[in-house]
């Protein structure tokens, strides 16, 4: 999978507020300054610098990785989500012993739906938003001086941390390399290798002065791993909190001017995409070239987009089917 570069202006893409929908894309061209200019349906405009936009290179129908692109949520999958009766829906479980054993992953899915992109996306949002906090209260492990007798490895593998899962990057760090070791990293595999070089690399010190410049984006990552690393610790309390946290952001989550534009190199084409249910999605494209090409170059180059971003919808869905079975069986 190629490597993802990660930049503030991902961060610019989004906004937690119940204001106005995000307008519809009326024009997009490539500019002669190599820039990606915007139009939208309420007549604002914007624009992107291409240096500036995530670049996916050698596209490819079929991958052994999940790609992930940092795109916007579709309006209709916020939608949908914002309709589902949540109450009724917990009402109606009824098995004491199938809710007790919900996973994070589970109870996400449950929720949400979609794949292993949205449950990304959506952890990240909801620490982004400021919902869903490592901090929390139902975060928080009791204190006690209780020690299991005979000693268990879990206890031995938690007994400093002061959440259930690890805020401090150092404890973090050392439960990620007991994990890999043991073979234990489960879907973890399955994040950007960014995502984890940013995690691996960064101090509890150089955390701080993330969250002093307010890079948001790159906190909502390493507290997402965080939250990974120590899921399996989770009691069905915290799994309950962070449910409730992800659905509560994502159905106040409203994108705003700024549409998720990826440059696909090998077509020379900018397309602003979105995440519904089913996967990525193209809702515009422009290209580089465009007055040199005929209609028919133009129809070839599109429905080649359109296949390879359909090829990494199904690649996705079925490489993290794949690690699921294997983890959890």
């Amino acid at each position: 999978m190629k490597k993802i570069i990660l930049t503030l202006s991902f961060l610019s893409t989004m906004l937690f507020s119940n204001g106005q929908n995000r307008p519809e894309i009326s024009d997009m061209k490539w500019g002669a300054d190599f820039n990606i200019h915007i139009t939208f349906s309420n007549d604002s405009s914007t624009i992107h610098e291409v240096k500036g936009l995530y670049h996916s290179k050698n596209s490819s129908l079929t991958s052994d990785e999940v790609t992930y692109y940092p795109v916007n949520l579709d309006a209709d999958f916020i939608n949908e989500l914002k309709n589902k009766d949540f109450d009724k829906r917990k009402k109606d479980n009824t098995n004491p012993t199938k809710e007790k054993s919900q996973t994070l992953w589970s109870a996400l899915h449950n929720n949400i739906g979609g794949g292993y992109i949205h449950f990304i996306n959506s952890i990240i949002y909801s620490f982004e938003s400021g919902v869903l906090s490592m901090t929390a209260p139902l975060m928080k492990r009791p204190e006690s001086d209780w020690k299991p007798n005979p000693m268990t490895e879990s206890f031995k593998r938690t007994k400093k941390w002061e959440y259930y899962a690890p805020n401090n990057i150092k404890l973090a760090q050392k439960e990620y390399k007991l994990k890999e070791k043991k073979g234990e990293l489960g879907d973890i595999k399955l994040l950007p290798p960014a995502f984890i070089d940013l995690f691996r690399t960064t101090s509890d010190k150089e955390y701080q002065v993330l969250v002093s410049n307010r890079e948001t984006n790159k906190v909502a990552i390493i507290d997402m791993i965080k939250l990974m690393v120590g899921s399996h610790y989770l009691g069905q309390e915290q799994i309950d909190y962070i449910q409730n946290a992800v659905t509560k952001s994502i159905v106040k989550y409203n994108a705003n001017n700024l549409p998720s534009v990826i440059i696909f190199d090998d077509f020379e084409a900018a397309v602003a995409m979105t995440l519904n249910l089913e996967g990525y999605k193209i809702d515009r494209v422009v290209f580089n070239n465009e007055s040199q090409l005929t209609s028919d170059q133009i129809d070839s180059r599109l429905q080649k987009m359109e296949a390879i971003i359909e090829g990494i919808n199904q690649a996705n869905k079925k490489v993290f089917e794949k690690n699921l079975k294997q983890y959890y069986n």
